[in-house]
C-alpha cells in the first residue's frame, strides 16, 4: 500500500550516513539568485546537467519539458536519469570532482542533512519568481543554517495522504473520525475478512493527525528552524490523541497485527470500506475497484480537518555546479504553471503551484488538492531520522493495548537518547 511513501521514509533512514560527511562541508559563497549575479549578467553555457527521478512517468515528462527549455533558451539539457534514493550520495561523491548535476531533484525532507553536507546552493528568488507557487511549499523548501534562512529548492510535487473508499460498502465520505469508527462497527467481519476501515499500527506518518489536531507535535520551532530538544509526543494532547488512536485497534476492530500488505490486498479485493494512504496507491486502485473508487480528504479531529504530514520534492542548484544562474532558471522554467500542469498530466503527481492545483479536475486529485491546504509540512531537520522507528514502535505498543503515557514516555526518551548518540 505505501511502497512510494516507504520511499520518503527509506530517504530519511539514510540520514545518519550522510550526517556524517557534515564535517567535510565546503565554504560557502554567495546564494545564486542575487542582485549581481542574475542569469541575465551570467554567460549562458552550452549545457545543463539534471539528475531527474528514474520513474519512467516523472521521466518522460521531465525531458518534455527540458525539450522546451533547450529550444527556448538554446542551451542543450541532459537529463540522466537516477533515483532519488541515489542522488545525495553520490552527489556528494561526485560533485567535488565535477562530475556532479547542475540540478538535483530530492524530497524536502532530505534538506537539512543536505545542506549541512554544502551539497546545494540557498537561493535568492524575488517575490515574482515564487509567486505562484503555494506557501507551505515554499516553507517546506526553507531551512535555517547558521543563524540563516534561506530557500534551497524550488517546488515540483506536493505529496500527502487521506482516505480512499469503496463506495460500494461505504456510500458516503467519511468526515468524521466519528464516522470511521461507525464503518468500523456497521462493516467489520473478521472471520469472512471484511472491514470498515483499516490502517497500519505502526505508522507514524499515516497516523499523524491523530495526535497532530490534539496538540501533539514532532519538533518546537517553526518551519526549516525547529527546536529538536523540545519534543511534542508525549505531551497532554499526545496522550489524548493515543486514547483516540487505540480506539480503533482490539476484538472486533483493526486487528494489531495488520500489515500493509493485507490492507492493501483487501481493499482491492472489496473487502474493506475505507483505507488511508497517498496518491501513488490511485492507479492500482482504479484498477481493482473503478468506479467504486473515491477519495475523501482526512476526516475532522477534535472538530479540525486533520492536519496530515506533506512533502515536497524539489529542484535544487548543486554548490558545486558551475552555472548556478542558468539552473535556477531552469528549475524554475521546469516548474512554472504550464509545465507543472504537462508533467501533471504525465506522471499524476500533484503541482505546489495554486493555479495548476485550481486546474485539476479529476476528483480524487481534486480531494488531494484540498487535503494539502491542512497539511503540515515534514520536518526537514536530521534528527528527524531518529524520530521514525522510536515512535513507530510506540504505535504498534499502543494498538497492542499497552498504557498510553509510558509507551509515550519512553518513546520520546529513545528519540532523545538517538539523537544525543548520533551527535546530531
Amino acid at each position: 500500500m505505501d511502497k512510494k511513501r516507504g520511499m520518503w521514509v527509506q530517504l530519511i533512514m539514510m540520514l545518519s550516513f550522510c550526517f556524517l560527511l557534515a564535517a567535510c562541508a565546503p565554504e560557502r559563497e554567495e546564494p545564486a539568485g542575487g542582485e549581481d549575479s542574475g542569469q541575465e549578467t551570467a554567460e549562458k553555457p552550452e549545457e545543463l546537467t539534471i539528475w531527474a527521478n528514474d520513474e519512467e512517468a516523472q521521466l518522460e515528462a521531465i525531458e518534455d519539458i527540458a525539450a522546451d527549455y533547450e529550444e527556448q533558451e538554446g542551451i542543450k539539457v541532459n537529463v540522466v536519469a537516477k533515483s532519488m534514493l541515489d542522488q545525495e550520495q553520490e552527489l556528494a561523491l561526485a560533485g567535488p570532482e565535477g562530475k556532479g548535476p547542475d540540478l538535483f531533484f530530492q524530497p524536502h525532507d532530505r534538506i537539512g542533512n543536505i545542506v549541512a553536507q554544502g551539497l546545494a546552493e540557498p537561493l535568492q528568488l524575488s517575490d515574482e519568481e515564487i509567486n505562484g507557487y503555494s506557501e507551505a511549499a515554499m516553507e517546506a523548501v526553507s531551512y535555517n543554517y547558521d543563524g540563516q534562512t534561506d530557500w534551497y529548492g524550488v517546488p515540483m510535487v506536493f505529496e500527502t495522504y487521506g482516505i480512499f473508499y469503496n463506495t460500494d460498502i461505504i456510500p458516503e465520505a467519511p468526515e468524521t473520525i466519528e464516522d470511521l469508527q461507525t464503518a468500523i462497527s456497521e462493516h467489520t467481519n473478521p472471520d469472512q475478512e471484511q472491514y470498515g476501515f483499516l490502517m497500519k499500527p505502526n505508522d507514524l506518518y499515516f497516523t499523524y493527525p491523530f495526535f497532530k489536531n490534539y496538540g501533539a507535535y514532532i519538533f518546537g520551532g517553526d518551519n526549516g528552524e525547529y527546536d529538536t530538544s523540545d519534543i511534542g509526543l508525549n505531551n497532554e494532547g499526545a496522550v489524548e490523541g493515543g486514547a483516540l488512536y487505540q480506539s480503533f485497534f482490539g476484538q472486533g476492530k483493526i486487528p494489531a497485527s495488520t500489515t500493509s500488505d493485507v490492507i492493501d490486498g483487501l481493499f482491492t479485493e472489496g473487502k474493506v470500506g475505507a483505507v488511508i494512504n497517498g496518491p501513488w496507491a490511485i492507479p492500482g486502485y482504479r484498477e481493482a475497484l473503478g468506479d467504486s473508487l473515491a477519495f475523501a480528504p482526512f476526516p475532522t479531529i477534535n472538530g479540525e480537518p486533520g492536519e496530515t504530514l506533506v512533502g515536497v520534492k524539489s529542484w535544487m542548484v548543486s554548490y558545486y555546479s558551475e552555472n548556478k544562474d542558468w539552473a535556477t532558471d531552469l528549475a524554475l522554467f521546469l516548474t512554472n504553471q504550464e509545465n507543472l500542469q504537462h508533467y501533471y498530466e504525465i506522471a499524476g503527481e500533484l503541482p505546489p503551484n495554486t493555479k495548476a492545483l485550481e486546474a485539476i479536475e479529476d476528483p480524487i486529485h481534486a480531494a488531494f488538492a484540498e487535503q494539502i491546504q491542512h497539511g503540515v509540512p515534514m520536518p526537514s531537520t536530521p534528527q528527524m531520522s531518529q524520530v521514525w522507528e522510536p515512535m513507530n514502535n510506540a504505535l504498534q505498543f499502543l494498538a497492542d493495548g499497552e498504557d498510553i503515557q509510558p509507551v509515550l514516555d519512553e518513546a520520546v526518551e529513545q528519540i532523545e537518547a538517538n539523537i544525543e548518540a548520533s551527535g546530531q
